[in-house]
């Protein structure tokens, strides 16, 4: 079977393959894969084995994704691939980024996915799962039979890419969850294998060059990333470079993959990190993978009331009128239904 030319590389006289994808640069000889585990150098050209295939589709919430400002109360089509460019160590969906046997996956093409969103009523479709970024090209193919159907695109990802591929990739997205997976690069380069540069680039990216919604998630480990400094740090520099209206989702931890040996994410973790956040400046910080009313609600940051009430993953409650608070009428900001 021969596989479609990637977008983004390069050859080197040895007949090296460099991948100008992400950070990472691989340099690859011939039959080699990337770190990412689905680019090879096939004969002096970049091929991409995923392009074409996917991993599962399901419907879901988005806020599921999770997305709480972008077209609350809708569904979104979801779907990946397998692989990832990074190497978490707590990687809470590891079957698939870690993935080495491909027969999971099964032919697709962007007019199917875009009847399947149709059929069910979806207002999007997500690049999810896995990370999107190692499917570019494909991924692309989706967003713009979708654009074109009229159906909305959102990335799950960790927003660790390289330019030019960043401004490639994101031009076709509508919205954006970005994985903040902490905020120090030792962090990073410890339990991720990659380091934390490259994804604050991409995030500024997003917020002063693009008209990406853009909600941010951090995954929350008992020490490893949860101390009250670095989610001051962490705080202030999202209010500093992406502004203080992005929601911040903060996620609790469950042992998985080769992060065994810690527990899971306390509620009281998660209650304080959304108070350091919140009192750094953030006026929309949510709580993930717990039971939480006050962490699943949008209140207005002009009278304090609930504008969306959440139960689970459902919107219970909405009083919002074109986009303001019905109460008070501030401006909430977001992507709203009419």
């Amino acid at each position: 079977m021969t596989f479609p030319v990637a977008r983004w590389w390069h050859l080197e006289e040895s007949g090296r393959v460099v991948c100008e994808l992400c950070p990472r640069s691989c340099t690859l000889v011939e039959g080699q894969e990337g770190y990412c585990g689905v680019r090879v150098n096939d004969d002096g050209s970049l091929r991409t084995t995923v392009s074409g295939f996917t991993s599962g589709f399901a419907v879901d919430p988005i806020e599921k994704k999770p997305l709480y400002h972008f077209l609350p109360g809708t569904d979104v089509l979801s779907f990946g691939t397998v692989g990832c460019n990074m190497g978490c160590t707590f990687c809470q969906n590891w079957s698939l980024s870690q993935a080495e046997d491909f027969s999971r996956l099964k032919a697709s093409d962007p007019e199917s996915i875009v009847q399947a969103a149709r059929a069910h009523h979806c207002a999007g479709v997500a690049f999810t799962y896995n990370e999107p970024i190692i499917s570019a090209e494909f991924c692309l193919e989706v967003a713009q039979a979708c654009h074109a159907a009229g159906l909305k695109t959102i990335a799950v990802t960790a927003g660790y890419i390289a330019e030019p591929a960043r401004e490639a990739f994101f031009q076709h997205m509508d919205a954006a969850n970005v994985d903040l997976k902490g905020f120090s690069d030792a962090f990073y380069r410890h339990y991720c294998g990659a380091s934390l540069e490259p994804v604050l680039e991409t995030l500024e990216y997003l917020a002063l060059k693009t008209s990406v919604w853009v909600e941010l998630t951090t995954l929350l480990i008992p020490e490893a990333n949860d101390s009250p400094d670095e989610l001051r740090a962490l705080a202030s520099w999202v209010v500093e470079h992406l502004g203080q209206e992005v929601p911040l989702h903060f996620s609790a931890f469950h042992p998985d993959h080769r992060l065994l040996d810690r527990r899971s994410t306390p509620l009281s973790t998660l209650q304080a990190a959304r108070s350091i956040a919140r009192e750094n400046g953030l006026s929309f910080v949510y709580l993930g993978n717990v039971r939480s009313a006050d962490g699943s609600t949008t209140f207005c940051p002009g009278c304090g009331k609930a504008v969306i009430t959440r139960d689970g993953y459902a919107v219970s409650a909405r009083h919002l009128v074109e986009g303001k608070c019905a109460f008070c009428s501030a401006l909430i900001p977001g992507r709203f239904s009419t």
